[in-house]
């Protein structure tokens, strides 16, 4: 009879193997929201509420800072979930015809 290659595990019995894998969190990204001239507030407002579920007092706050600031932080997410979240208020933004753009930073 022919023995299949590979590991016997009748002769790995006395073999101790401690193997840790330390898997940290992945990294966290900042979204941003960047002013422009032409984007409406209303709109800010309403990308916040829907894409950020942010309350209507918050997206207001943000959507002010972003005015007067030139940026505001929108929220801080995994590096899908913060590309997807951007790619929607650039397709969001095309559609209703604004220039609104967002950006991520690694935190």
């Amino acid at each position: 009879m022919v023995q299949p290659e590979g590991p016997n595990p009748q002769q790995n019995e006395d073999v101790a193997i401690d193997e840790r894998c330390e898997t940290g969190r992945p990294p966290l990204y900042r979204v941003f929201l960047l002013n422009d001239d032409y984007t409406t507030m209303d709109f800010v407002v309403l990308m916040l509420e829907t894409i950020f579920h942010k309350s209507a007092v918050e997206a207001t706050h943000i959507m002010l800072f972003v005015h007067k600031q030139g940026r505001g932080l929108a929220g801080v997410f995994d590096r899908e979930i913060a590309e997807a979240k951007i790619a929607e208020v650039h397709e969001q933004a095309r559609i209703n015809g604004f220039p609104l753009r967002c950006i991520m930073e690694k935190e």
